[in-house]
């Protein structure tokens, strides 16, 4: 199965919930929908459906016009945020029930049910009623129904952001490996940058109601075509600021004056906004040539592994990542050093004209 959209669009009343968006999803992918809340996930998820009908635009299936038939047409499983599981039923019969709706023979239902319940390690658990099980296997229980039915497209809205860390981990874990053993097509939402990186497959970026790039996803993080798309996949918020190039030196909006080299050396001059991420601004200089930012401490924030630090310089605010427990004193000045190697360059439509070798492979 393939599936296409072209040109949908999903208008309610005077808002426009998804705007022009274009893509296709191949046989057997694993495709991450990235973007903060209300940036249209779900409407997409649900015009992919066929839960909603697009106000323009047509879905196609393997290149038939599939725009207009409802949900009960089409080969498609979903599993949302809040699991929800049928609470008089037990394991078993949860995963069993889209089966017994299909009428399939008692032995075929036995053979998937088993399958899916090895798979999610739900074997000990097929007895039990939901109420009885931890969120995690609740959500497994839910994840197998879907599985279960064997669909062409299944569609999985946040399904791991009401669990506990260790169960999002377990879960994360084992989720492409479960998308792999398929050859469906799989559709995840997420608004963490970190879980569509862990997850792989292809990413496309949200923001407002359109896709703002979507290729494979270390392509998109590494080289987004756009700053929306450079923000959208950054967590924390990507820092930037705002420089302008001429005769060979760029001058910054935080003061100051740099020589251009690396990604800013092969752009014309001109004013650009200039991007970095966290984990590549330092309070510590590394002995390279480098962007220093004088810069006073707002607050820092310890993780036990890592450690945020907020910083004012002028008019910006700043975050940088920090391995390690770092402690600063609100008010403390320092100077913040960033890597020229690790810059995003965007002109002043917010399109990307440069980035180094460094940042491509980072």
């Amino acid at each position: 199965m393939t599936l296409v959209l072209e040109g949908v669009s999903k208008r309610v009343g005077a808002s426009m919930h998804i705007d022009d968006v274009s893509m296709t999803l191949a046989r057997g992918s694993l495709n991450v929908l990235l973007g903060a809340t209300l940036a249209g996930k779900t409407s997409l998820m649900r015009l992919m459906a066929g839960l909603d009908a697009p106000s323009s635009g047509r879905v196609l299936v393997d290149g038939r016009d599939v725009t207009g038939w409802p949900v009960q047409r089409r080969s498609v499983a979903m599993v949302y945020q809040q699991f929800i599981n049928y609470p008089s039923l037990s394991v078993y019969e949860n995963i069993a029930s889209p089966l017994r709706v299909a009428g399939l023979p008692r032995a075929e239902i036995e053979s998937r049910v088993r399958d899916a319940a090895k798979l999610l390690k739900l074997e000990p658990y097929l007895a039990r009623k939901p109420l009885n099980l931890s969120g995690g296997q609740q959500q497994r229980t839910a994840i197998a129904r879907a599985l279960v039915k064997r669909a062409d497209l299944v569609l999985l809205d946040e399904p791991l952001a009401n669990l506990d860390y260790k169960l999002r981990e377990e879960l994360r874990e084992e989720l492409p490996r479960l998308f792999a053993a398929s050859g469906a097509i799989f559709v995840y939402a997420t608004t963490e940058p970190s879980e569509a990186l862990l997850l792989g497959g292809h990413t496309a970026t949200l923001y407002q109601g359109r896709v703002t790039q979507f290729g494979p996803t270390p392509q998109v993080y590494r080289h987004p075509e756009n700053l929306v798309t450079a923000r959208v996949f950054s967590d924390p918020p990507l820092n930037t600021l705002t420089i302008r190039k001429a005769d060979g030196g760029a001058a910054l909006s935080t003061g100051g004056q740099v020589r251009a080299i690396e990604a800013l050396a092969n752009v014309p001059d001109g004013e650009y906004t200039v991007g970095f991420r966290a984990h590549h601004l330092s309070l510590e200089p590394s002995g390279t040539e480098e962007i220093a930012i004088p810069a006073q401490v707002s607050v820092a924030e310890i993780t036990g592994s890592e450690s945020f630090v907020h910083l004012d310089a002028g008019d910006h605010r700043f975050v940088s990542l920090m391995p390690g427990v770092r402690r600063w004193e609100p008010g403390a000045s320092v100077t913040a050093y960033v890597n020229p190697r690790h810059l995003f360059v965007f002109d002043r439509t917010g399109h990307l004209v440069a980035t180094s070798v460094a940042q491509k492979a980072a």
